[in-house]
């Protein structure tokens, strides 16, 4: 029987997270639980998560299609974490498993839609998503359609192309087009099943490693060219993985590959000519990254310039990020504004479910001495003790991330220390996305001269409207971002910028 007389027959999953294998944290099925793991109807469920999902929405857009298109949807699970270390073994294999099983039951399939991340590492496991695409792909053999929605911060493997038929990854960063992504992966995973094109993947090594926001040119203008690519004849769909820097794996490289309709020649054509194009831009694309005193410098001339300021200046503490599996409770910054007495700042958020309980005993309006952060390890550095009113207390904050989705950060709380310096610390993981971080408790940061934010680059979205300057700065923690200096031990290639010109084979 013909495709044409009888319904598409779909399976869809989702499971992911960011692993950073320099972090404290292991992603242990609490985290994932955190979130919510849902077993079969996260399409139908996923508001009810306790976390950030940013899987099972993909999911519910390849439901509604699917139903449109009155296809049969057999629905497996929905599981996300908060990034942190590597995946225990245990618990990557039951989630994986519990996929495969419902893989085993589901019966004949046209095609298999998967949101993964692409950078989920377990202890015994350095390539998740390809051990999980291997055996799919096993199960339901070549003639099904094979199709991946990933992150721009996957590391893409070998196994991964060869194990797909189609991977399509984010081009924003911050990933602001997750749900764009997600129709053109089911429009191309349709016109496979309907034999309508027979889709090529081709892949180009850059031997990048670094951080390449695409809010700014000179990637502003690389990434348009890259969607301007997807309308030339023959080219389906154009990805750049820009590789997650912290995951100490052989393929932690940034990698483009284009997918073509059955012309392989083109793909990698295409491919090297784009990916040499990003790697000559290797030098114009990597964000300015300042220490201390350097950030300190820039910002004391804002705020004394003549024209004055037009807002807060935001520094990103990109080192700890929770969306990078960070543990986002460091206080190397904190430490350095108290050291030079800044004023009229705020930092936030700190992770710190012990601090907030003290507060939360303490109550509004009380003054104490409350000891601050750097309880993970050596990357959140040592804690602060602080003399601190507590200002206003939240039992279920939560912000707005870059996406409008709605971001839940537990109980909260704003605390007021001398100098006017305010911190905001909280009891859900999270990393810092929108002002509301800090307007929903009451802090007007507006009024202040300097914000601190514990994010990389999501937070851009919602607080550069009401900025003077951003900038990012450098310290020391899970994500340290001298990327020639971070210390690998799997990765297997000689990469810029450790290397200059690693391509050309030049130091």
């Amino acid at each position: 029987m013909s495709i044409d007389e009888k319904p598409v027959r779909l399976f869809m999953a989702a499971f992911g997270t960011e692993v950073n294998s320099f972090a404290p944290i292991p992603s242990g099925m609490e985290l994932f639980e955190e979130v919510g793991v849902f077993k079969g109807d996260g399409s139908r469920r996923w508001h009810e998560s306790g976390g950030e999902n940013y899987v099972a929405p993909i999911l519910e857009i390849w439901r509604n299609r699917a139903e449109t298109e009155g296809f049969d949807v057999i629905e497996s699970i929905s599981a996300c974490a908060q990034p942190a270390g590597n995946l225990p073994n245990v618990v990557y294999e039951e989630l994986r498993d519990l996929i495969l099983d419902d893989l085993k039951n589901a019966g004949p399939l046209d095609m298999v839609l998967l949101c993964l991340h692409g950078a989920m590492v377990a202890n015994d496991y350095e390539d998740c998503e390809g051990d999980i695409l291997t055996r799919i792909r096993q199960m339901v053999g070549k003639d099904t359609v094979v199709g991946v929605h990933l992150d721009l911060h996957l590391n893409l493997t070998n196994q991964m192309l060869e194990q797909a038929d189609l991977l399509i990854c984010h081009k924003e960063y911050p990933h602001i087009d997750g749900e764009e992504r997600a129709h053109d992966l089911f429009d191309l995973s349709v016109r496979t099943v309907r034999q309508e094109i027979r889709p090529v993947m081709r892949c180009f090594e850059t031997a990048m490693i670094g951080l390449f926001p695409t809010t700014v040119d000179p990637m502003r203008s690389y990434v348009d060219s890259l969607m301007e690519e997807e309308s030339n004849e023959g080219i389906l769909s154009v990805s750049l993985a820009h590789g997650f820097p912290w995951s100490d794996i052989a393929d932690c490289t940034a990698k483009l590959w284009v997918i073509t309709d059955d012309d392989a020649g083109l793909a990698q054509q295409t491919a090297d000519r784009l990916g040499r194009k990003f790697y000559a831009l290797r030098e114009q694309v990597k964000p300015a990254i300042l220490s201390f005193d350097e950030v300190m410098e820039k910002t004391a001339r804002i705020l004394t310039s003549d024209q004055g300021k037009s807002g807060p200046v935001i520094w990103a503490d990109i080192a700890d990020n929770s969306g990078g599996g960070a543990p986002s409770d460091s206080t190397f910054i904190l430490q350095d504004l108290m050291k030079h007495s800044i004023p009229n700042a705020a930092v936030g958020c700190f992770w710190d479910p012990v601090a907030v309980d003290i507060c939360k005993n303490a109550g509004v309006g009380t003054t104490l001495e409350l000891r601050i952060g750097g309880k993970c390890g050596p990357v959140s550095g040592d804690p602060v003790d602080l003399k601190v009113t507590v200002r206003q207390i939240k039992s279920s904050h939560s912000q707005i991330a870059y996406d409008e989705a709605t971001v839940p950060m537990g109980e909260a709380v704003w605390l007021e220390a001398d100098n006017n310096m305010h911190l905001v610390i909280n009891s859900t993981r999270s990393q810092t996305y929108s002002p509301e971080a800090f307007t929903g408790l009451g802090l007007d940061i507006t009024a202040l001269d300097l914000v601190v934010v514990k994010s990389t680059q999501h937070f851009h979205a919602k607080f550069a409207p009401l900025s003077s300057a951003i900038f990012y700065v450098s310290t020391p923690g899970a994500m340290r971002s001298d990327f020639e200096n971070i210390p690998y031990s799997q990765c297997e290639v000689d990469y810029w910028p450790k290397v200059f010109d690693p391509l050309n084979g030049d130091s």
